[in-house]
């Protein structure tokens, strides 16, 4: 028996990360909008009532699934490195690494043109239909749940000494967080939106023109000149422990725009698994179950001591891969790069690469060799700046929520290191995750992230802040993820389609950083091969593992490291511990924030949402 019921359905079906945003999705499908329509509307509203997850100048990476002809296509909702930002320029600042917070590492807010893009080209609402919810909760407001009121305590003594326009859109007028269950609203967003919407059905009154308007007044129109604004001059604390100003400019928002991707895929267990590609971290689990052949995990227990090794080990391999092999810097161009990730996904590196997992834990960093491609990031080093970072330990896990250190002090000046460390743990930030269907199978898996609000001062006219995606590129020129202007960051955000035979399409993400690919594999092995339910396979005991070098700042790694919940049965924690992990226990649900769904052919609908986190949300007509 799950922790909740399954939902079923044969009108439309969404689970999110917050249920005021699975909400949206039920009601746009009820008003007889299609799953495109609804996932936009939904993404909008995650940007205002998680705020400490994502925002309007965030990111997106989107898989859609089309009803019709049964196509998966992906779409990119990652901007680019401006054209100001570069490897000299960083270290003329005297800096080995792109700050996490602040303006340095901001990138062009890639998620708005991505959403417009969807429903222009596959929804059926217009923009008025769309915006309304967001415009709804940021002008009424929503309520404050326990992890946004800890993010925002602990970004008290930030705001206040750092960020005072942060403090304004997001504190109480006397500098408190606001309290658990008190309505949080965002008037200057909620005007911002409103002006768009008013400025684009000025344009025409056709619906495709105004959304398109709207695509042109973000890149060209008043945001990227409040943007442009706001980059040429602001200078901000960041996680570094300096002042920095922004390289974004408005004529980088001009010059870009979302686009269809193609997507990579892979057949396991009798379906095919897909994924955003090399752009997104998000191949790194097709190479994992590639190693994790089905007649292999039938035979183990879902949460036994062989299963969570034999998919830790895999998972190690393949992030290794990740973290030397993808990116798309120039050092390689299109056309190798494309060659090299289909050496990655081929059969025979996936055998030579499943040869190295043995019968007990391995603690060496161990990426494939391909040819063409020597770069390797230092595991080393990254292993020493975990050690030597003390309180950032919270990094190792992706993105952990901020959360506010008893013995960080309250304010105080950032040349001492204590109040530095502070400032770091406070400047953490997390992701969120969609999915919709409706009953023509028309599918959509999103994981919208970036912009949170503990990331960058937030641009007063605009209410909200900038996202800081830059941070996950390293300043050497021989790395495929190496910093160039016009590249995209590798990201983690990375949602999952999985189709089969029969007709059932499944959609599925979670927040996490580094430990989405390690969650949702699980997830896929316990559903897809063992056969459990999709709520049984999201409340299976969780683990990760943080022998990867994480994407965020400050980039930092843990050897032999194995995150486990507590619930696993007596006796498998020893066992693990006996193959060589280092076992650290998380508490009994801390370990996989997952969202899925199903949809079968002949229209009947499933969903199902964790508990952990207590803001998930699956439901369905």
């Amino acid at each position: 028996m799950g922790t909740r019921v399954e939902v079923l359905g044969w009108m439309g079906v969404a689970s999110t990360s917050h249920w005021l945003s699975s909400q949206t999705a039920l009601a746009m499908l009820e008003r007889g909008g299609n799953a495109f329509d609804a996932a936009v509307a939904a993404g909008l509203v995650m940007q205002v009532v998680q705020p400490h997850l994502n925002g309007p100048a965030g990111d997106v990476a989107i898989l859609v699934h089309d009803g019709a002809s049964g196509t998966v296509a992906s779409i990119c909702g990652q901007g680019p490195a401006p054209a100001g930002l570069n490897i000299a320029a960083i270290r003329a600042l005297g800096l080995d690494m792109i700050p996490g917070t602040g303006l340095l590492p901001a990138v062009v807010p890639g998620a708005f043109d991505a959403w417009m893009m969807l429903l222009l080209e596959k929804g059926t609402i217009d923009l008025a239909e769309a915006l309304a919810p967001a415009i709804l909760y940021a002008t009424r407001g929503i309520p404050v749940d326990p992890r946004l009121h800890e993010t925002l305590s602990a970004a008290v003594p930030v705001f206040a000494k750092y960020w005072p326009a942060s403090g304004a859109a997001f504190l109480n007028p006397d500098g408190t967080a606001p309290a658990v269950g008190a309505l949080f609203a965002n008037p200057t967003l909620a005007a911002t939106w409103t002006r768009l919407l008013r400025e684009a059905q000025a344009c025409s009154p056709d619906r495709d023109a105004q959304i398109e308007a709207a695509r042109a007044i973000w890149s060209d129109g008043f945001i990227a000149g409040a943007i442009d604004s706001f980059c040429g001059s602001a200078h901000a604390m960041d996680i570094s422990g300096a002042e920095h100003g922004a390289k974004l400019r408005g004529s980088d928002m001009s010059q870009w725009r979302a686009s269809w991707e193609p997507v990579v895929s892979l057949p396991y267990a009798g379906g095919m698994v897909y994924k955003c590609g090399g752009w997104t971290q998000g191949p790194a689990l097709l190479q994992a179950l590639a190693m994790l052949p089905p007649d292999q995990m039938a035979a183990m227990e879902p949460a036994g001591a062989a299963f969570i090794h034999q998919v830790t080990e895999a998972v190690k391999l393949a992030l290794a891969d990740r973290d030397s092999h993808y990116g798309e810097s120039p050092v390689l161009t299109p056309r190798e790069r494309a060659v090299l990730m289909a050496q990655l996904l081929s059969p025979d590196y996936a055998a030579q690469r499943a040869c190295l997992i043995g019968a007990n834990a391995s603690s060496e960093f161990r990426p494939g060799a391909v040819p063409g491609q020597d770069w390797r990031p230092d595991f080393a080093s990254a292993c020493l700046r975990q050690r030597d970072a003390g309180i950032l330990a919270a990094y190792g896990g992706g993105e952990p929520t901020v959360r506010a250190m008893p013995e960080s002090p309250a304010g105080g000046d950032m040349a001492n290191e204590a109040d530095a460390l502070a400032y770091r743990v406070r400047a953490v930030g997390d992701t969120s995750c969609l999915s919709v269907a409706d009953a023509q199978g028309n599918v959509v898996s999103a994981t919208p992230s970036g912009g949170w609000l503990q990331s960058s001062p937030v641009i007063a006219e605009l209410g909200f802040p900038l996202g800081t995606r830059a941070q996950m590129m390293w300043l050497e020129a021989a790395s495929p993820s190496g910093l160039a202007p016009g590249t995209r960051p590798r990201t983690t955000l990375t949602p999952t389609l999985a189709t089969r035979p029969d007709g059932r399409v499944t959609a599925l993400g979670t927040p996490g950083g580094d430990q989405q690919e390690q969650w949702q594999a699980a997830f896929l092995i316990r559903h897809m091969v063992q056969g459990l339910s999709l709520q049984d396979a999201i409340d299976a005991p969780g683990f990760h593992t943080n022998q990867v070098i994480n994407s965020f700042y400050p980039r930092g790694a843990i050897r032999d490291s194995l995150v486990v919940e507590d619930r696993l049965a007596p006796g498998v924690v020893e066992a693990l511990r006996e193959r060589g992990h280092k076992v650290t226990l998380a508490g009994p649900w801390a370990e996989g924030r997952l969202c899925a769904l199903e949809a079968r052919a002949g229209g009947t609908l499933r969903a199902a949402a964790t508990c952990r986190g207590g803001q998930s949300l699956a439901i369905g007509r």
